[in-house]
């Protein structure tokens, strides 16, 4: 570090476990970038004093989690289109004088969902189970990304309603509806180790088929038990490491206008996350 070292953080409550240091440290080693990257514990309500504070502070890129991810967006000078339709931001970047609101998480889902698996959504039959900032973030992109139809399946209506409402293809569902889509996408926290339903599964797997690509937001465990279960019917699976780190590399590249290196991002996330067992 030195005085001119630029600095970028991650904000949150809780903050000390996010992987958002270790990605982006090795991102800007691998580039030779004079930035750091610090985790910054900031207490609930007070997300609009962290962007004054990258005002006063100087700080050049900031990544946003829970629950700051409403009020940043209120706070900052200008937000891109998909911070207005979310109403969330998780990644604050600079345009000359303002301070710019972005939502990586849906972009980043796609770009990783494309790449691990191979297949494009354009046309694609795509079911997201949740109706949280997350799932409501990929049905956003899944539309821009040219999906023919999206199916909401949510247990509270009015949150699936708000989730369905980002895309015009999109539509609230039942488990009855995922027999016929291509793509099942588990956007809760359901089987993310350490979580309160670790060992469970969103839905019942009876509908899960050899045709279907079934893909978790959660990664870790890298294998989560819905990824199992698809695995063991015979259907395609992507893990969630690829939206973590694609998200990670959108804001990287939002901050310093360089191409993320992906593979060393990905590196460093797989050294740090133990294998599963």
């Amino acid at each position: 570090m030195s005085g001119v070292t630029r600095l970028a953080a991650v904000i949150g409550d809780p903050v000390r476990h996010s992987m958002s240091p270790t990605i982006h440290n090795a991102a800007f080693a691998e580039l030779g970038l004079d930035w750091t990257y610090l985790a910054l514990p900031v207490p609930s309500g007070r997300g609009g004093d962290a962007v004054e504070a990258m005002r006063l502070f100087g700080i050049d890129g900031l990544s946003v989690t829970m629950p700051h991810k409403d009020t940043v967006a209120q706070a900052v000078d200008a937000r891109t289109s998909a911070v207005e339709r979310l109403g969330a931001c998780n990644c604050v970047f600079r345009d000359g004088d303002r301070l710019v609101g972005d939502n990586t998480d849906g972009d980043g889902w796609v770009r990783a969902f494309e790449l691990d698996s191979g297949l494009g959504l354009a046309d694609a039959r795509v079911a997201v189970i949740g109706a949280g900032g997350a799932a409501r973030a990929i049905v956003e992109a899944v539309g821009r990304a040219g999906a023919s139809e999206i199916v909401v399946v949510n247990r509270t209506t009015a949150s699936a309603e708000r989730a369905a409402a980002l895309a015009e293809v999109a539509r609230i569902g039942t488990v009855d509806d995922l027999a016929d889509v291509d793509v099942v996408v588990n956007a809760t926290s359901i089987g993310m180790a350490g979580g309160p339903d670790a060992e469970g599964i969103p839905l019942s797997g009876s509908w899960i088929g050899q045709h279907h690509v079934v893909a978790d937001i959660v990664y870790q465990p890298r294998s989560t038990p819905l990824l199992q279960e698809a695995a063991r019917r015979g259907a395609r699976t992507v893990g969630g490491l690829g939206m973590l780190v694609h998200q990670a590399a959108t804001a990287f590249e939002r901050w310093t206008n360089h191409t993320a290196p992906i593979d060393t991002m990905t590196a460093a996330v797989l050294g740090a996350i133990p294998p599963d067992d």
